[in-house]
């Protein structure tokens, strides 16, 4: 028997797509961060080699240990990871 499937949505759409890796001084980090209209304007940020993710715009780096929480990242990977994001969100 086949379930009938209730979607919510199921949209296509462009993407700007940015893939980027850089060295700090406490870890490195790979990224991928993906620009849509969707959540209100707010970026998708991937680790790659962390295998996490999180919806960011302005209002999310602004909030204390966000990204710590997000990404499991110490203070200082946090800092960096926020200075990096704070120049393309």
């Amino acid at each position: 028997m086949s379930e009938e499937r209730f979607f919510l949505y199921d949209e296509k759409e462009n993407a700007d797509i940015r893939f980027v890796s850089f060295m700090g001084n406490a870890s490195r980090y790979d990224l991928a961060i993906i620009k849509t209209d969707k959540y209100y304007g707010k970026s998708i940020v991937l680790d790659i080699q962390g295998n996490r993710f999180a919806i960011i715009g302005q209002d999310d780096l602004n909030e204390k240990g966000y990204l710590e929480h997000a990404f499991q990242l110490t203070e200082i990977q946090g800092e960096e990871l926020h200075a990096f994001l704070s120049e393309i969100i």
